[in-house]
């Protein structure tokens, strides 16, 4: 992307009134921000939600100089822009309804980050709360995923530093500017965060906290998300909208049984009764979690297809390692692998049993 172009997209991002689901319309009708500001004010009321006073901003925006000093202050920064429909662009955030086009990012995004799950709940945490989402964001780290969270207090707090302390990667979505740390006695941890992961958010850049923000976020934590793990929520819990956004996406919904009288539990409790899995621990996670969209190479140089794959021993990885995509014979298998025969037919039923591989007829195994 050029700078006029990277330019044009700014100058529509900073429009107020333009918002996700009118951006995604606008450059789904005109093709590029830049045909969007050059669009006649007719062709503009054409499109759904653009009013007379929108068409105008849109207009005026074409000699606004907000949007060079936005880029000019990113760049000394060192903040990223991420550009909807380029390589850095996360994955599957892209395929979410209205995705943001663009994205602010402080620190690194990479494409490891795949393999990545929410975990979120309650500002108002008790002490089990804390410990559970701190344990969980420490061991899911630890066997290789990005914990993705709000840089909320509470339960959002202790899934970043669970991560933190595992030596492990993690993502803040924030739904302030990245000028704007919020809550600001998080400004220490969201410089840990963007030295381990990133902060990302799709407000510019001095945007403060505003109520409506929030659940507007709420879609990007889940879109960058295998799943979303709900640890402790009452029923008015702000995370309850995360779970909602990740069920209208198809990402697997996770949750902490608490007491069952409870008040910070209700939530919780409502989402395992509406069919949302009742993990106990990190391997009820990964167990549960479907494949990826496309294969990732982790931070130890293995490529995964699912993140049931990070559970293997090493013997089951070599094993798995040795069967392909397509059917191939159990015995060219037998010969690829340096392992006794005996031990390598005995772990292909292992891999069978866990899903990872399937039999065909005449003696062929395959991935799924």
């Amino acid at each position: 992307m050029t700078d006029d172009e990277l330019l044009d997209l700014l100058r529509l991002h900073l429009i107020s009134g333009v918002g996700p689901r009118i951006s995604t319309l606008l450059l789904d009708r005109f093709g590029s921000a830049g045909e969007v500001l050059r669009a006649s004010g007719p062709d503009l009321l054409s499109v759904d939600g653009v009013g007379p006073k929108l068409s105008v901003a849109i207009t005026r925006a074409r000699q606004d100089p907000a949007a060079e000093r936005e880029l000019e202050r990113c760049r000394a920064e060192g903040i990223r822009l991420l550009i909807r429909g380029t390589p850095d662009y996360p994955r599957e955030l892209a395929e979410i309804a209205d995705p943001p086009a663009v994205l602010y990012c402080r620190g690194t995004y990479e494409p490891r980050d795949s393999l990545a799950i929410a975990i979120v709940g309650t500002r108002k945490h008790s002490t089990y709360g804390n410990q559970t989402a701190e344990r969980l964001g420490a061991a899911l780290a630890r066997a290789g995923l990005t914990i993705v969270s709000g840089l909320a207090r509470g339960i959002d707090a202790a899934a970043h530093r669970g991560a933190l302390q595992a030596g492990g990667r993690t993502i803040a979505v924030a739904a302030t500017g990245l000028k704007n740390v919020y809550p600001p006695e998080h400004a220490d941890l969201a410089v840990e965060i963007a030295r381990q992961g990133c902060l990302l958010t799709e407000a510019p850049l001095d945007r403060g906290p505003a109520a409506g923000l929030f659940p507007q976020r709420n879609r990007i934590i889940s879109g960058v998300s295998l799943g979303v793990i709900v640890v402790e929520a009452d029923r008015n819990s702000g995370s309850l909208s995360t779970a909602a956004h990740g069920r209208e996406q198809g990402r697997e919904i996770f949750a902490v049984p608490g007491q069952i009288d409870n008040l910070r539990s209700r939530g919780c409790h409502d989402l395992i009764r509406d069919s949302a899995t009742l993990i106990r621990g990190p391997d009820d996670v990964l167990e549960a979690l479907g494949p990826l969209m496309g294969p990732v190479r982790t931070a130890s140089d293995e490529v995964v297809h699912s993140p049931r794959e990070l559970t293997l021993n090493e013997p089951e990885r070599l094993v798995l390692n040795a069967v392909t995509q397509a059917p191939l014979l159990v015995d060219e298998v037998l010969r690829a692998v340096e392992m006794e025969t005996s031990r390598v037919l005995s772990t292909l039923t292992v891999l069978e049993m866990k899903r990872l591989i399937r039999r065909h007829p005449g003696g062929y195994v395959s991935r799924p």
